[in-house]
């Protein structure tokens, strides 16, 4: 079936990452970096079955070889901390042949990513394994009307309340740095997704398809449904292999309680029809357990288990409908209806507690991402000025995932709240340990659930020996 899955994520050379290695392994390809001389072959490698590169009107014709535009990539980054690509991961839909696939993507690249000015470079893998997906790599450096590369960023200078240019204690003036392009803007990624969204439904809508995808959250689509963990690369490649990670038996556990708010949704929705249907009917003479113990006595049992098994039905049926005091199709119906809110309650209930464990799972993480990286900062801020470029280009990695942790706690103290791992990770084992109890709450509902389906199942039947009944009554004309 069609799913949603875009992710985002630039190459970085920092990372030990080149566009030249990435390019090459997502087309299958061998290419040579020109910037460090090496030599990366994925030719053996398997799945890739179409690679495509499109590029604005005003690029170099000489780009359409994939060599020649990634080379010229890592050519005009200088640093070794340079970003160098952007890569932007889709999963494509099932239900298309190959070739509305290729159409579809082509069509969202184009208008989505080459229109804007970015040379495009992607390829779809298919396993044959249910998961076609594609890898889009784009350029993030702008190209001038001559097909050169222009700058990321320009220098901007400050200026005071009369327009003047604020100087500064060294001598120079005061001054920021601005983006040449809107790529990098926070609210892209969100208008990149959306637009995937768009596309695909709009292709699924042209041949037939009932199937859509949203890119929106549960939260932001009202869907009470708990999210899995992302689970990366290593993960991922571990599970493959048939080794069980921690991620991995999270998502089974999810998966497994999001198929059991599936389960009781569908089969509460199913009893709440059926017993407003019946209670709108004209109110039977027979108490539903009068009913019942004709349906029984019709089935006669001749087999000694089927005699002990028909007494056990009947002791359940009749202990459900005498606690809840229950004789009547709308007294049914009613309690059903009482099921179904209590559902929705801990379904909510349950949906609360997750975000909020989300929410101190992130927490958790940037405090260990802090205390995992602190050093590294310690360490640069002891160097002398012509030691600690090296050594920040060396870990520039340790050092942004710390800043990125600073950032984040810093938000955190901003809005008052203050930081106490300790606290959040109690707080963790007891809503685990709530949520816990409200599943039991929710396994534990099927049992009343079983027994109004039997109830159903023995009035349909009933239902339908009556009608067998008249009709074999009614004389022949």
């Amino acid at each position: 079936m069609a799913i949603y899955h875009c992710s985002i994520k630039i190459i970085k050379r920092s990372q030990g990452r080149s566009a030249v290695a990435a390019a090459a392994y997502r087309s299958g390809q061998k290419l040579t970096n020109e910037w460090d001389g090496i030599t990366h072959d994925y030719t053996k490698k398997g799945g890739v079955v179409h690679s495509e590169i499109l590029l604005p009107a005003h690029a170099p014709p000489e780009f359409s070889d994939r060599s020649t535009l990634w080379n010229s990539v890592e050519k005009i980054e200088k640093n070794r901390n340079a970003q160098l690509s952007r890569e932007i991961e889709i999963a494509l839909p099932a239900e298309l042949d190959r070739k509305d696939q290729i159409t579809l993507v082509r069509a969202y690249v184009r208008d989505t990513f080459v229109d804007s000015g970015m040379c495009a470079d992607f390829s779809i893998h298919d396993k044959g394994d249910g998961n076609p997906h594609v890898h889009i790599m784009l350029t993030l450096r702008p190209l001038k009307g001559n097909g050169e590369w222009g700058t990321k960023c320009r220098k901007e200078y400050d200026l005071d309340g009369r327009g003047q240019r604020i100087r500064l204690p060294n001598g120079g003036f005061k001054s920021h740095r601005v983006n040449t392009t809107d790529w990098n803007d926070p609210g892209k990624a969100e208008v990149w997704r959306a637009a995937w969204a768009d596309t695909c439904n709009r292709a699924m809508e042209q041949i037939g398809r009932p199937e859509r995808i949203d890119h929106r959250s549960y939260i932001r689509q009202g869907v009470q449904k708990i999210p899995t963990v992302h689970m990366g690369v290593a993960a991922t490649q571990m599970e493959h292999r048939g080794l069980t990670t921690e991620k991995g038996a999270v998502n089974r556990e999810i998966a497994a309680q999001n198929r059991l708010l599936k389960e009781i949704k569908a089969r509460i929705t199913r009893l709440y029809n059926w017993t407003k249907q019946q209670a709108a009917q004209p109110e039977q003479k027979q108490s539903i357990w009068e009913q019942l113990q004709q349906a029984q006595a019709a089935a006669r049992p001749t087999t000694r288990f089927g005699k002990v098994n028909a007494l056990k039905e009947s002791a359940a049926l009749f202990s459900f409908l005498q606690e809840n005091g229950i004789s009547s199709m709308q007294e049914l119906h009613t309690k059903v209806a009482a099921m179904q809110t209590k559902y929705y309650g801990l379904r909510g209930e349950i949906a609360v507690t997750a975000r909020q464990i989300d929410g101190l799972d992130k927490r958790l993480s940037m405090c260990k991402q802090y205390s995992d990286n602190k050093a590294f900062h310690q360490r640069l801020a002891l160097l002398k000025p012509r030691t600690q470029e090296k050594f920040r280009n060396a870990h520039s990695v340790e050092l942004a995932l710390y800043d990125a942790s600073v950032r984040y706690l810093d938000e955190l103290k901003s809005s008052g709240e203050k930081i106490t791992p300790k606290h959040w990770q109690s707080e963790v084992e007891r809503l685990t340990a709530q949520n816990s109890t409200l599943y039991q709450q929710m396994k534990h509902m099927r049992t009343d659930i079983q027994v109004v389906e039997k109830i159903r199942k023995t009035a349909d039947e009933l239902a339908r020996s009556e009608k067998s009944r008249n009709y074999t009554k009614e004389p022949e004309r």
